[in-house]
């Protein structure tokens, strides 16, 4: 069995990212968490993403979420376990991502063979995922697989998501970048994310970003108009290719054919997810 190349991992994680990502940004998110007790808005998030763990505190979820102000996570956990207990969380999370795509793609998507070949193939990619020193994946592992084709589907597409995250923030400490430090220098790659949307939706200042920005010209990586250096450039390229190389098991797993033809079939999906608004693009700066 041939591996595939780098660019066909990325590709095949871009092509079912939105599945996992979209409910994120649903309507059904917040109303859904707000209707079991939670706060709108970050609550809502961290509760979301961090329940695998069980009620944890601050701590842990500023650490694996990275690059949110650790005060802002503060605001919210572990109050938001006093408002609604993890397994509510969980519970509501699934509703929330079943009705989200039920929305997006129609039932016809969510009975086809497509979606059940495309839910197999990352599920099988997921047997290659690693535990050790990956948390975010590991607590969505310990979770229940959802029985439909859709929902395992996007399961699956958490459980590849966390692991890719969780080896990228093993890169970013490597490279000795902070939380703020990692948007800062991403946004100064030239990605279509607005540095205002990070900025204000990761809990930082004007102040904190241009305080990173002074840390990050201090070690040459970010010229006085805050666009990237040589250094800074490379740096993040290494970085992108370091975290492919710690997320490469899964689809080595898989296999090029059977990588490709999942990047196909997840493709359509998310292209489907794309054109029925499921993530804010504009709002993001990435339309």
């Amino acid at each position: 069995m041939t591996n595939p190349t780098p660019v066909a991992v990325r590709r095949c994680y871009n092509s079912f990212h939105p599945v996992h990502a979209a409910h994120y940004f649903a309507p059904e998110h917040d109303d859904e968490f707000e209707a079991i007790g939670l706060e709108r808005g970050p609550m809502a998030y961290f509760a979301g993403r961090a329940a695998a763990f069980g009620a944890v505190g601050a701590g842990v979820v500023a650490a694996t979420f990275y690059n949110f102000n650790p005060a802002l996570v503060a605001e919210k956990i572990p109050r938001a376990w006093t408002y609604a207990a993890p397994e509510t969380v969980l519970r509501t999370r699934l509703r929330i991502a079943d009705s989200c795509l039920t929305r997006l793609l129609g039932p016809e998507a969510l009975a086809s063979r497509a979606m059940a070949e495309a839910a197999d193939l990352a599920m099988a990619a997921t047997a290659g995922c690693g535990r050790p020193g990956r948390p975010l994946y590991s607590a969505h592992a310990d979770l229940p697989v959802p029985e439909s084709a859709h929902m395992r589907l996007w399961y699956a597409a958490t459980l590849l998501r966390e692991h890719r995250g969780d080896g990228h923030l093993v890169a970013l400490g490597e490279a000795e970048l902070d939380g703020l430090e990692a948007l800062v220098s991403h946004t100064a790659t030239g990605t279509a994310w607005r540095p205002q949307y990070l900025q204000a939706n990761r809990g930082w200042t004007a102040q904190d970003w241009s305080d990173a920005q002074d840390r990050l010209r201090d070690r040459g990586l970010l010229d006085t108009a805050g666009e990237l250096t040589d250094a800074g450039m490379e740096l993040r390229r290494a970085l992108e290719a370091e975290t492919d190389r710690l997320g490469f098991a899964p689809y080595a797993l898989l296999g090029a054919e059977a990588t490709k033809r999942l990047t196909e079939l997840a493709g359509a999906f998310t292209k489907t997810v794309l054109a029925g608004g499921g993530l804010p693009l504009r709002e993001m700066g990435k339309g």
